[in-house]
């Protein structure tokens, strides 16, 4: 197993106050406290717990929560995520209690493990492994990538980039470190990069056997095959931090099941990522002189189509922008029945293709901001 994980050199990362570790905040414990014991009538009432929790923050700084309470508060964090769209399975989310773990060494072994668990051969199942946490004077360990798999942007001479230019610091970084790459082709996978609380960082090579890629073709164009574009089935955040009740689990990668056009419609097509819409327009023998020809419009349709037909055919979980949309609105529905609030950033839950098109376009949202929740690293 340790042949995929590389030691580093030493790397000075910034330290700042968050990053070095800090106090739980009492009142956001009791809070969650009082959520957990509200939402689960057989945990009992919430007073003992109060003032167990109360004790262990006095005496420490933080406190330890209980595994059902991990599970509830990485389950409601999810509930809680106003950018993502499907939601209504919350309750399903898979929690790997892994909160003993706090090496670089440790934490690659369960970054393996996560995504073999996750990919169960193309049925994905949405998991969370939940990390060390911070804690005063003993922060936790953090993953520098923003996803467990992402491919590396290669810089060409000419000023180009071979692959996916949002990586560029992330593959010059990994480069830094140590990594030697590949020969440069356009989806090569990056290594994982993970800054231990205290000490050097380290680099973690993907077994093959953890990434599971799908090679895309089109059901009507044989020539979509030609293009040799692929994606990884397993969308796994790694950069964020979970704070429940006052703490914040640095290093929980999670991950759902893609929805097509975050491939399709913002990965493969976007102009600072693969801006593939010109490639496709131009098999398809489409007008782009212009505009009015709606030429990426169409090239858009088409390399969505490819997306989702490819999974399907390969037999890995995804789903299209209008069933999701819908299944969005029945979990608002039970939301608002069960009385509580359903915070959506709409700029987010609208999908990035024939928006007007899905039910979700057409409403305001609710942009309270709840926890539990996934938020970016201070």
């Amino acid at each position: 197993m340790r042949t995929w994980i590389r030691s580093l050199s030493p790397f000075d990362a910034p330290r700042t106050q968050a990053w070095l570790g800090r106090l739980a905040d009492p009142r956001e414990a009791e809070r969650f406290i009082r959520l957990y014991h509200a939402e689960n009538p057989g945990a009992g009432g919430p007073e003992a717990r109060l003032r167990e929790v109360a004790r262990e923050i006095a005496r420490t700084g933080t406190y330890t929560h209980t595994a059902d309470e991990l599970v509830f508060g990485a389950r409601v964090a999810w509930r809680n995520s106003s950018r993502c769209i499907g939601r209504l399975y919350w309750r399903s989310l898979r929690v790997r209690d892994r909160r003993d773990v706090s090496t670089a060494e440790g934490v690659a072994l369960e970054c393996v493990a996560h995504l073999r668990e996750a990919t169960g051969g193309g049925r994905i199942r949405p998991t969370v492994t939940v990390l060390a946490p911070d804690a005063p004077a003993r922060p936790g360990p953090r993953i520098l990538n923003d996803q467990l798999i992402r491919y590396a942007a290669h810089r060409s001479r000419d000023g180009g980039v071979t692959g996916d230019p949002r990586n560029l610091w992330l593959t010059d970084l990994a480069r830094t470190l140590g990594w030697r790459g590949s020969a440069g082709g356009r989806f090569d996978v990056l290594p994982v990069i993970i800054q231990p609380g205290l000490g050097d960082p380290l680099l973690c090579h993907l077994p093959g056997d953890a990434v599971l890629e799908v090679p895309l073709a089109h059901p009507d164009y044989g020539w979509f095959a030609e293009l040799e574009l692929r994606w990884h089935a397993v969308p796994a955040i790694s950069d964020m931090c979970l704070e429940i009740g006052g703490v914040c689990y640095p290093c929980a990668p999670f991950n759902g099941w893609y929805m097509g056009t975050e491939i399709g419609a913002r990965n493969l097509a976007d102009h600072d990522r693969y801006d593939l819409l010109g490639t496709v327009a131009a098999r398809l023998g489409l007008d782009t002189s212009t505009e009015r020809s709606l030429w990426r419009d169409h090239a858009l349709v088409e390399l969505n189509v490819a997306v989702l037909h490819s999974f399907e055919r390969a037999g890995v979980t995804m789903t299209d922008h209008h069933t999701e949309s819908r299944r969005f609105l029945t979990h608002l529905a039970k939301e608002e029945k069960a009385g509580r609030v359903c915070p959506a950033d709409w700029s987010w839950i609208v999908p990035p293709m024939s928006g007007s098109a899905t039910p979700v376009f057409h409403r305001y949202y609710d942009t309270s901001v709840l926890t539990p929740s996934f938020v970016h690293h201070r």
